[in-house]
Formats: structure tokens, sequence, C-alpha cells
């Protein structure tokens, strides 16, 4: 073997020798890590004492629509209503001025 053989292999030792070192420093500060995580606390979600059972919030919910839906009916007829009104009194406004209105004429 000669000096530049023993030097490579030196070198090649030295390095798996730090290698190893760090993997070992790697692998307890990942111990450290793990061992102080903090505590961990299951949290729930805040049901207040006189909460509601879920299906009166549906009879709630549905009573709701069902009122939606009356006032929009209502809506629909007053509108309906007010049109024929409008139209009704538009056709007896042009009736008169087209057939009943005086012409008058200046001979």
């Amino acid at each position: 073997m000669t000096s530049s053989d023993r030097e490579k292999e030196l070198e090649h030792r030295e390095r798996i020798l730090r290698e190893r070192e760090v993997e070992l420093r790697l692998r307890e500060m990942e111990t450290n890590i793990h061992t102080t995580d903090a505590a961990f606390h299951h949290t729930v979600k805040h049901q207040p004492e006189n909460s509601q059972k879920p299906w009166m919030k549906k009879v709630i919910l549905g009573g709701k629509l069902f009122a939606l839906g009356v006032v929009a009916l209502v809506a629909v007829r007053i509108a309906s209503v007010l049109a024929g009104f409008i139209i009704v009194g538009v056709l007896g406004w042009m009736s008169y001025k087209l057939f009943l209105e005086s012409k008058k004429t200046n001979l």
C-alpha cells in the first residue's frame, strides 16, 4: 500500500464516522422534539344548555320556507290585480280619447 491509498482510506473512514455522528445527532434531536411535545387537548364544540333539538330546527326552517312561499304568492296576486287596474284604466283613457272626446273644428 502506498501512502496515498492509506490517506484515502483514512479520509473515507473519517467521512463515514462523521456521517454516523450526524445521523446520531439527528436521531437525538428527533427524540427530543417528540418527547417535548405540548400536551394535546381535545376540543369540543360549545353546546349551550338551552339548545334546541335538531328536529325543532328543521321545523322552524320549514315554517320559514312556508311563510316565504305565502308572502311570494300574496305579492304575485297583488301585482296581478294592480296590473289589471292599470290595463283597464289605460284602455278606458284611450277609448275616451279616441271615441268620446269631441273634436273641435274651426270652420
